[in-house]
């Protein structure tokens, strides 16, 4: 394969196609990117020399690798169809607002501790989807309702879903022993910064130095249970490292909300996050309390947890697999996709997905029974979650595939190795970078560790510098990553009901982002020279 500057500029012009059409053009996702996908496989045909065999099993496994967010996706959206048509996020809206007078704190207890505690457990996108209308419900504006999320959550992308992401990075690097505690152990120092400059940022998008103010202490808790004891945690059990923190911030910003300096009604009243408007809508009388409005939320956190952490039931549910076999392919140059027997296979009957899906079922079921949703809106409500799926499934989609099709054709190794190769030492700046563009490019954090995981260890290796570190910056880029993956941002979007925001929402994250996964990179470099 030849890593050359001309066929670097040629890997790197379907994903700046993409941001230029999105960011400055402001196409929809769903136009952007069938247009990037077709940049990538003219690339992949003409210059990569990938046959047409090649493509194919790159379109399919990119398409099966679909279907497992969209899988997500459609009951997602379903359920928050069925909770907002009962009224239900009316309720949680009444209930916080007497409950957390401070704004700020409100907005933070959704934006950066309820979807921490959603990504924990579910991930693909959920805590999106679902913090949106939410943050929409107490009077956010639909922009910010799902930019705060994105960064609130993705601190959580590394061993948040009881940590498959991790897991993908240990297995497809291959390390063992000591070298899986010492890279868990970075991964939570470089995320722990992650966590708490989002926190951070939050804050000043509120009110600016104002916000800051008056919301800096209540980050600097919560981050120091979230970051500081995911940190501790790796250390002990990678598999709950997120969420049990998670957990316990929900019930400690309860507990900050009731200190002197944040029990009194307390907001900004020019913020630019808050839509008053929205805010001051006459609010209908229902009888239906706080816990039945959250009831089918309550089912999801019990049935995920209740499967997933009991070794048992998940080892037995997670034996029915369905994986597909695909062969090797070879590009001109000879580059190799080993064939696959088993290719990304889903455990249906562990998945994110079954689970979202019984949850809106007993959602419909119990605000039916209860009179809070008549029969015919759960037909309503799957023609609504019909339509808002199919742009989301086109993006998702086009954006994997060309993911698939860029990895496949060896784009994505010229990319990364490229930049290796120049750079050097120096190349430790850009880490993170490298973990923060698969993230970007397959919508996943995993996807980013299966990507890269084996490709930053040679680089450590060529390099003589410490793995550990290497490894840990390069998760830590993904779950920096997660906060724009097109995947995340379409959830929001849809749930938010700004569909064509998407370019914006890019515009607004990615000079933020970088700025972050450059922070990370430039304590890497300091780190390997010290």
């Amino acid at each position: 394969m030849p890593i050359t500057l001309f066929m670097w500029i040629l890997a790197v012009i379907p994903i700046l196609v993409l941001l230029y059409l999105m960011i400055f053009k402001q196409f929809k996702a769903n136009k952007a990117a069938p247009i990037g996908l077709l940049f990538a496989l003219i690339n992949a045909t003409l210059f990569y020399k990938a046959n047409l065999s090649l493509i194919l099993n790159e379109s399919l496994k990119g398409l099966w690798n679909s279907f497992n967010i969209i899988y997500v996706v459609f009951p997602a959206i379903l359920l928050y169809e069925l909770v907002n048509r009962a009224k239900a996020f009316d309720v949680f809206k009444n209930v916080l607002k007497k409950a957390v007078p401070n704004e700020l704190i409100r907005i933070l207890t959704i934006s950066y501790v309820f979807v921490s505690f959603l990504q924990g457990i579910t991930g693909f996108g959920v805590p999106v989807l679902v913090g949106a209308p939410l943050l929409i419900s107490i009077g956010v504006s639909p922009f910010y309702a799902v930019v705060l999320p994105l960064l609130g959550h993705s601190w959580a992308g590394t061993f948040g879903t009881l940590a498959v992401a991790w897991d993908a990075l240990v297995l497809n690097s291959g390390i063992t022993g000591v070298l899986v505690t010492n890279a868990a152990l970075w991964a939570g120092v470089f995320i722990w910064i992650f966590n708490f400059l989002a926190g951070i940022i939050q804050t000043i998008f509120y009110g600016g130095i104002k916000g800051l103010k008056k919301g800096f202490f209540a980050v600097f808790i919560i981050s120091l249970i979230q970051g500081g004891g995911q940190l501790l945690l790796t250390q002990v059990n990678t598999t709950l490292a997120a969420f049990i923190p998670a957990l316990i911030s929900l019930v400690v910003i309860l507990l900050i909300s009731k200190l002197p300096i944040y029990k009194d009604k307390w907001q900004i009243d020019n913020s630019k996050v808050m839509n008053r408007d929205q805010e001051e809508s006459i609010e209908e009388e229902t009888n239906m309390n706080m816990h039945q409005a959250f009831s089918p939320f309550y089912l999801l956190s019990f049935i995920s947890l209740f499967i997933l952490l009991v070794s048992p039931i998940r080892n037995l549910l997670s034996q029915f697999k369905i994986g597909f076999s695909f062969s090797e392919t070879k590009t001109g140059y000879g580059f190799i996709n080993p064939a696959v027997l088993s290719y990304s296979p889903i455990a249906f009957l562990t998945h994110a997905g079954t689970f979202l899906f019984i949850s809106a079922i007993f959602a419909f079921l119990f605000y039916n029974k209860n009179n809070w949703l008549e029969k015919n809106e759960f037909k309503n409500a799957l023609r609504s979650t019909f339509k808002k799926t199919i742009p989301s499934a086109i993006t998702v989609t086009s954006f994997i595939i060309m993911s698939r099709i860029m990895s496949g054709s060896g784009q994505t190794l010229v990319l990364a190795e490229g930049i290796a190769n120049t750079l050097g030492i120096v190349y430790v700046i850009l880490t993170p970078f490298v973990g923060l563009l698969g993230a970007f490019m397959t919508s996943s954090n995993m996807s980013s560790n299966i990507l890269f995981a084996e490709f930053q260890l040679t680089i450590a290796t060529k390099l003589n510098i410490n793995e550990a570190l290497i490894l840990g910056a390069q998760t830590a880029g993904g779950s920096i990553g997660n906060a724009m993956t097109p995947g995340n941002i379409v959830l929001g979007v849809t749930t938010a009901n700004i569909v064509g925001s998407e370019g914006k929402i890019l515009k607004k994250m990615i000079p933020i982002l970088l700025s972050i996964a450059l922070f990370v990179g430039i304590i890497l470099l300091i780190l390997i020279i010290i």
